[in-house]
């Protein structure tokens, strides 16, 4: 299992949210740009979130972003308001390996499915559940559909994995939702990467023991020093 660390980005600090809630916001120390330099060599993947761009629905740090790509090299995956061609366009030409579209898959999968034709392999699918429902627009809506109502859409097609995040966890360090986690994986036929309440290298170990899961996606416990990374990556094995 893949380890992918996170960095949320917020007014150009490294940040996380409580349950996606803005209002409940915890700052790090951390400059971005050196911490994603720090990972390069170490890790195949770095998940950054431009959380501007997520609430919004507008690209908000783009520039930031491509700094962070010339930091880190090649791996950068980068979600956050990427609601258009001409954005995911801008992102893989700033150096972005993948892009992460969420709310677009749900609002507009037919956009999506060209996005993906345009850039087979480079599209990530963010399916966060939030009370058994897909979540939507930064989290702050709730949509209709599940998370494999969501993947099903785009049978077919060459999108590189499927990002699986219970909001619920998420930020808490309270476990992560291995069961569904797997599940969604082997209902729906793709690699899904885990997000969201890893807080201990045993939350790690119980994801790579279901043999289902392809990578998880770790960012307050490796900022907070939870664990440090190489035992991480060791666990994640």
């Amino acid at each position: 299992m893949e380890l992918v660390p996170a960095i949320d980005l917020l007014d150009g600090a490294v940040v996380r949210l409580h349950q996606g809630d803005y209002g409940k916001v915890t700052r790090f120390p951390v400059d971005p740009i050196a911490h994603a330099r720090a990972l390069s060599g170490k890790v195949g993947r770095l998940h950054v979130v431009d959380l501007e761009g997520a609430r919004s629905g507008k690209p908000a740090q783009h520039d930031f972003i491509a700094r962070m790509c010339d930091a880190f090299g090649p791996g950068v995956q980068v979600g956050g308001g990427i609601r258009s061609a001409e954005t995911v366009d801008s992102l893989l030409a700033r150096g972005v390996s993948r892009v992460v579209l969420g709310t677009a898959a749900v609002r507009d999968p037919a956009l999506v499915r060209a996005i993906v034709e345009r850039h087979p392999g480079r599209v990530i699918l963010a399916v966060d559940a939030k009370d058994g429902k897909v979540a939507i627009e930064g989290w702050t809506q709730a949509s209709d559909v599940t998370a494999l109502d969501v993947a099903r859409r785009f049978d077919g097609l060459d999108v590189d994995a499927l990002l699986y995040t219970d909001v619920s966890r998420d930020g808490t360090r309270g476990g992560p939702a291995v069961e569904p986690t797997a599940a969604l994986s082997r209902e729906s036929g793709r690699r899904v990467i885990a997000s969201g309440g890893v807080g201990s290298l045993d939350d790690l170990r119980a994801l790579a023991a279901t043999g289902a899961i392809f990578g998880v996606v770790v960012g307050r416990a490796l900022l907070d020093g939870a664990f440090d990374l190489d035992a991480a990556i060791d666990a994640s094995r």
